[in-house]
């Protein structure tokens, strides 16, 4: 990877545990992907005892509307 954002890691990880409207998104890390392109690389700050880990791609948050 040659672009500014090389060191921003690719995505995001999450613990989640509910459902519905009861789901909790706790942001529990950051991966990377390894240079072959064949898996990622973890950073984590968490490992949770329950529910689930949900890896997302690491995209910018919008802009609040009246910011």
């Amino acid at each position: 990877m040659t672009d500014t954002n090389s060191n921003r890691p690719s995505h995001r990880l999450f613990n989640v545990t509910g459902d519905g409207d009861n789901t909790r998104w706790t942001d529990i890390g950051v991966a990377w992907p390894t240079k072959d392109g064949k898996g990622f690389s973890l950073a984590l700050n968490a490992i949770p005892m329950n529910g689930r880990i949900v890896m997302r791609i690491n995209e910018d948050k919008p802009a609040k509307k009246g910011s």
